[in-house]
């Protein structure tokens, strides 16, 4: 056994057989038969030697049309293959002989074909042999050729031929895995990948050897089993020598299995990179191109198949087709698994209400959830209990699984829709065209009324907005409203210094009592660091400072929608615009990063937005102004005192824009000085469970 060590010179006598001609063969077909048999045939092995009733389900893979006409075409040379190995096996040749034999009668043919038609001619022998082991009992004809193969005697010792059974299957096994490896590498697609391929290079170069050494497994195997039915029962044990050919060219096989694979698992993530950069620029294409309604570019981005139906109605959670969606407005809700619990409720209570009144304009749209996950990392039972757990929770249209995403659209929504975990609402109109890159934005401000969520509609409501009490606040609360219809001035304010929070409450009782006008106060949080934003809640509550919303849900949706304006405008590409209501939305953004903060209104009217460290001191020298409060009104006086302080104390403006916040601008005027901010990187713990959920700052 092995007498030829050196692979070169063996490599030298098998290429000087190799002469191919012009015929080309598609072995798949004929190789997916024959594995199929050699599938059930050692499958057969383990039901008879471990006594199970085991039943396999395998794939019909080999039935196809031109299957018959195949084996019509290659029949006779299988028959010679066939014949070769027996009659050599009978007579003792040497195997290495018989290898190179085989090699001659298969010379004209490519090197996968080679390798499938010498596994054919030996599954043709092993499969009749387990076939008859099979159904010799019940079958006459079949227990007639049995004895004469003396199956009887042979299964009547399956303690002593168990050990080589076993070996058998092991190595055809390994067999079988090589050479679905050959044919892959000559099935490749010479649009995707060409031959200076360094892996493709590579596994050629050893296709081969490769070949050799299975067609030499072909033979020992065949020996084996030629020895069973021509010896006596005395020698079925199987011997050392025997043993060490069959783990030897097991292990051999195995090492030349495991540097294919290797070689093979490269090659197709290029072929997978390359399809993906080709599907990819089709999808780009496809965006660019006029459409006659949505569904050409719903399948593109969902599921272009018919097979199944991609998407869950939320509503019934029964699977639905695409069509459900044809030539309505789709919001593409695009996130990851880790979609925060406030921001989803959030979202379904404006959807719902969007609902209550279907015939409305403003209800005329559909929500499509599509997930997004890192299709490197393992799906795991987690992860998949996470995703249904929020699929479940969500009533609008839900994509079935993440995995119909295809990676060329996780890169689009990635690098074209500028997604980075942070959750989006793409908009597509009737016929599929992007009317608006991120409308979530607009939905956070103004809802459901910013149908048909259009750049444009963002643009004319901008233009409809001012600074006051309504656009910051929104319906979050109807209390505060209320204060605000009933004309009493009223501190909005926040941060996570419960000094501060203490000293300032106490002081604007004190200065509204004293100046005897109808103040009202409520402490909105901050937009960041929960934990402490619950300890000043539970101050304020003890201490009966002021109003607060025990809600921490409504504490988010009041700085997720101060946030979104920001993020609209510069979405828009207006963050720098000069109009006031910009600026005192930046102003209190930034406060909110700096540490204190508060909003004086009279009414809806929005009087002062300023810093901790001006308003409290204004409102501490109320001696100094009091007397203007006759003159001026209480607003207006507090307003000018205010802003000699301001100018004074010039307090630092600073924006936080995580990488995963999405569109991040290259630059940023100072609402204060109207400057240009310097750029810096920062690394942020707060040491909470997670910043408030959704938040960018």
């Amino acid at each position: 056994m092995l007498t030829m060590s050196d692979d070169n010179v063996m490599l030298r006598q098998i290429q000087g057989t190799h002469a191919p001609s012009v015929r080309e063969v598609d072995v798949k077909p004929l190789f997916h038969l024959v594995e199929d048999i050699l599938d059930r045939a050692t499958l057969q092995v383990d039901t008879i030697f471990l006594g199970s009733q085991a039943k396999r389900e395998i794939e019909e893979k080999a039935h196809q049309a031109n299957l018959v006409a195949m084996v019509d075409s290659l029949a006779y040379i299988i028959d010679r293959i066939s014949c070769e190995i027996s009659y050599k096996a009978l007579g003792g040749s040497d195997a290495h002989q018989t290898t190179l034999a085989i090699f001659n009668l298969v010379s004209e043919f490519s090197w996968d074909a080679k390798l499938v038609l010498a596994l054919a001619a030996f599954a043709m022998n092993y499969g009749e042999f387990w076939l008859l082991a099979q159904i010799y009992t019940s079958n006459q004809l079949a227990k007639s050729m049995a004895i004469l193969r003396q199956l009887p005697s042979i299964l009547e010792h399956t303690g002593p031929l168990k050990p080589k059974f076993d070996a058998l299957n092991n190595l055809i096994k390994v067999m079988v895995d090589v050479t679905r490896c050959v044919v892959a590498f000559n099935d490749m697609q010479p649009n995707y990948i060409s031959q200076d391929i360094p892996a493709l290079t590579t596994a050629l170069a050893h296709v081969p050897t490769a070949v050799y050494w299975t067609i030499r497994s072909v033979v020992a195997c065949a020996a084996q089993i030629t020895s069973l039915t021509s010896l006596s029962h005395e020698m079925y044990s199987i011997s050392t020598t025997e043993a060490w050919e069959l783990s030897t060219l097991a292990h051999k096989l195995k090492n030349i299995h495991e540097h294919l694979k290797k070689q093979l698992d490269i090659c197709y993530q290029y072929i997978d990179d390359k399809r993906s950069i080709e599907a990819y620029q089709m999808l780009k294409n496809l965006f660019e191109t006029i459409q006659i309604d949505n569904m050409k570019v719903l399948r593109a981005l969902i599921y272009a198949r018919d097979d199944l139906l991609p998407l869950v109605d939320g509503s019934t959670k029964k699977r639905v087709s695409l069509d459900v969606l044809r030539r309505r407005n789709v919001l593409l809700l695009i996130s990851g698994l880790n979609m925060a619990t406030d921001e989803l409720s959030i979202l379904e209570q404006i959807y719902n209400d969007s609902r209550l009144h279907p015939t409305r304009q403003e209800s005329q749209y559909e929500v499509v959830w599509i997930p997004v996950v890192d299709r490197s990392i393992q799906w795991t039972d987690a992860m998949q209990n996470q995703f249904e757990t929020l699929k479940l929770s969500m009533p609008w249209y839900t994509v079935h699984h993440p995995t119909l995403i295809e990676r060329h659209v996780i890169k689009f929504i990635r690098e074209d829709w500028h997604f980075k975990n942070k959750p989006i609402l793409v908009v597509l109109d009737p016929q599929g065209k992007v009317a608006c890159p991120n409308a979530i934005h607009m939905m956070w401000i103004w809802g459901s009324n910013a149908f048909p969520f259009t750049t444009l509609r963002e643009e004319v409501l901008w233009r409809e907005e001012t600074w006051r009490l309504e656009l910051f606040l929104d319906a979050i609360d109807p209390l505060i409203l209320n204060w605000a219809k009933e004309g009493k001035y009223i501190f909005l304010f926040g941060g996570d210094d419960v000094e501060w929070v203490r000293k300032f409450a106490n002081t604007a009782k004190n200065v509204a009592q004293t100046a005897r006008i109808p103040l009202e106060m409520a402490y909105v949080g901050k937009s960041s660091k929960k934990e402490a934003v619950r300890r000043v809640t539970a101050t304020i509550n003890v201490e009966k400072l002021s109003y607060f919303w025990q809600d921490p849900a409504m504490v988010w949706f009041f700085w997720i929608r101060l946030e979104s304006m920001l993020l609209s405008k510069i979405q828009l590409g207006r963050a720098d615009d000069q109009d006031p209501m910009m600026q005192e939305i930046k102003k209190l953004l930034s406060y909110d990063k700096m540490g204190s903060w508060a909003i004086l209104c009279k009414g809806s009217n929005a009087v002062v937005n300023g810093h901790g460290t001006t308003v409290l001191p204004a409102l501490l020298e109320y001696d100094i102004w009091k007397d203007q409060v006759a003159v001026k009104g209480f607003d207006l006086a507090f307003k000018d005192h205010h802003g000699k302080l301001h100018d004074i104390a010039q307090p630092c403006c600073r924006f936080e824009f995580p990488m995963a916040a999405g569109r991040i601008p290259e630059g940023m005027k100072c609402p204060e000085c109207n400057r240009m901010m310097e750029k810096h990187i920062t690394f942020l713990c707060c040491h909470d469970d997670g910043t408030v959920p959704g938040s960018i700052f």
